[in-house]
C-alpha cells in the first residue's frame, strides 16, 4: 500500500516555473527583496539544517529500499504494512527537507536569491573583509598578504555553487527533475490537490532523486564555505549514519522469521 502511494505520487509532473526560485508561471511572480549579508547567512544556516535532516532520513531509508534480505524477512509478514508506512514516511520527509531548500516564497530559504547574492561584488568584498578581520585578531601577521588568495578561494567555491545551481534552471537537462519533485511536494506531500496536474512525461527515478540529493548537499556545502567560512561535508555525516541504520534494520523481521518474539511457521 505504501509503495503504491509513493508510485502514484511520483507519476506527477509540475507546472513550468519561470526561475528556480520563483513560483509557477500561472501565478504572478512578485520580485524578491535583495538579500543582505545577514540574510544570506541565515538562509545558508537554515539550508544546512534541512540537508542535515535529509541525510538522516535518507540513510535510514536506504536499507529499507534496497536490502533484499530485509525484504525477504517481511514479504509474507503482517508487519510489512507498518514497514511500508515507515519506508514511505522516511522518503517523504527526505524529499520535503530537500524541497524546502528550493522553495521560492519570501519567508523560505530562497536558494536562488542566495546564489544571486554571492555574485554581487559588495557581498564578496564584505565576506573577504570579515575573514581578514577575523584572521588579524588571531595572528600578528600581515593578513593583507593573504587577501588575493582568500578572494580566489571565496570566488572559486562560489563559482562551483553557481554551476551546480544553474544545472536546475529552465532549459537545462536536470530541470525536469526539480519540476517533477516540486509538483510532488506541492500536490501530494505538503498539500493535497483535489485535481492534480496530469502526468506529462516519465516519473522521476530513484537514480535522479539520488543525484538531486547529492547535488543539493554539495551546493549547500559550497555555500557554507562561501558565506560562513566553514567546511561541512555532508557525505561524512551520511557515512557515520549508515552503520547505525544498518544495525537497526538488521534486527527487523516478521513473525514468520525465526528470531521474532511471535515467530511461528504457517
Amino acid at each position: 500500500m505504501g509503495q503504491q502511494l509513493l508510485d502514484i505520487a511520483f507519476n506527477a509532473r509540475p507546472h513550468s516555473i519561470i526561475e528556480c526560485s520563483m513560483p509557477p508561471a500561472n501565478k504572478k511572480a512578485q520580485p524578491s527583496p535583495v538579500m543582505t549579508l545577514p540574510s544570506l547567512k541565515d538562509s545558508v544556516r537554515a539550508a544546512q539544517k534541512e540537508v542535515d535532516m535529509a541525510v538522516v532520513f535518507h540513510e535510514a531509508w536506504k536499507p529499507a529500499a534496497y536490502d533484499l534480505e530485509l525484504h525477504k524477512r517481511l514479504i509474507s509478514s503482517y508487519a510489512a504494512h507498518t514497514f511500508n508506512a515507515v519506508r514511505l514516511a522516511l522518503r517523504r520527509e527526505m524529499l520535503m527537507a530537500l524541497m524546502r531548500i528550493w522553495d521560492y516564497t519570501d519567508e523560505s530559504i530562497r536558494i536562488g536569491s542566495v546564489i544571486d547574492g554571492i555574485q554581487r561584488n559588495e557581498i564578496v568584498d564584505a565576506l573577504l573583509e570579515e575573514r581578514l578581520t577575523g584572521l588579524s585578531k588571531q595572528s600578528n601577521m600581515c593578513v593583507r598578504d593573504f587577501e588575493t588568495q582568500m578572494r580566489h578561494d571565496i570566488q572559486s567555491s562560489a563559482n562551483e555553487a553557481i554551476f551546480l545551481f544553474k544545472q536546475y534552471i529552465p532549459e537545462q537537462p536536470k530541470r525536469p527533475v526539480l519540476d517533477n519533485l516540486r509538483q510532488l511536494r506541492h500536490e501530494h506531500l505538503a498539500h493535497h490537490q483535489v485535481n492534480p496536474t496530469n502526468p506529462n512525461g516519465p516519473a522521476v527515478s530513484d537514480l535522479q532523486i539520488e543525484t538531486f540529493y547529492q547535488d543539493t548537499a554539495t551546493l549547500i556545502s559550497k555555500l557554507l564555505h562561501v558565506v560562513l567560512g566553514v567546511a561541512h561535508d555532508f557525505s561524512e555525516a551520511a557515512e557515520s549514519l549508515s552503520m547505525p541504520s544498518g544495525l537497526f534494520w538488521a534486527s527487523v523481521r516478521g513473525e514468520r522469521t525465526e528470531g521474532h518474539p511471535e515467530y511461528r511457521l504457517l
